[in-house]
């Protein structure tokens, strides 16, 4: 009978990952090897038991998903990983797959999907769910908002205003005022309510 496929499953909620467990354990070619519950001890997992698959969540106490994704594919160039989340924004999406995820996976689809995405990625292929490529699609070509930007609008989120932002970040109220207007033309967004709204969806920022 051929080797199995060795899981590892890296979710903050037990719950799930022992969900997880129960789905796998239906599967004969594949086998549930170990769990994490955020991203540092994820890559701990990973050096101990080389896991052919691992199944990472990207917001996670300690160490989230992304920079385990990174700092795994750093020091194991051919780690298979695949992104289970709630969160299907376009730019969260992009900042995994370039990490070097193999697959970005919806957590409402795991029961449909993630048997045959598991198998998929192992093989080599790569597998998004429908949702978000749609979302990466809708927003291709789109100027991505600068390092600076992304830092006002999380003072934004948090309730600042301009003078408060500007203050902050040691800069003119005025060059303060200047990002959130070049924000608000780069989401296509009404106010900055809407702006911070459309962030947090597409994994622009977080708060």
């Amino acid at each position: 009978m051929p080797r199995r496929l060795r899981i590892l499953v890296a979710d903050d909620h037990p719950v799930y990952r022992k969900g997880i467990m129960a789905l796998l354990s239906d599967e004969r070619d594949m086998q549930f090897v170990g769990e994490a519950a955020n991203g540092r001890e994820a890559v701990e997992k990973v050096r101990i038991l080389q896991p052919d698959v691992t199944l990472m969540d990207l917001r996670m106490p300690e160490m989230g998903g992304i920079d385990a994704i990174t700092a795994i594919r750093s020091e194991y160039p051919s780690a298979k990983i695949i992104v289970l989340t709630t969160y299907g924004g376009d730019i969260l999406a992009q900042r995994a797959l370039i990490a070097g995820a193999q697959a970005y996976l919806l957590k409402g689809m795991v029961r449909s999907d993630l048997i045959d995405t598991i198998r998929a990625v192992h093989s080599g292929q790569k597998r998004i769910s429908t949702d978000v490529a749609m979302q990466l699609a809708n927003h291709m070509g789109e100027a991505p908002l600068s390092e600076r930007e992304a830092q006002v609008l999380t003072l934004v989120a948090r309730g600042n205003s301009n003078k408060r932002i500007a203050g902050c970040l040691g800069i003119q109220e005025e060059t303060a005022k200047g990002h959130v207007k070049s924000i608000l033309a780069k989401l296509g967004a009404s106010d900055r309510t809407h702006a911070v709204t459309l962030a947090l969806a597409r994994g622009v920022i977080e708060i």
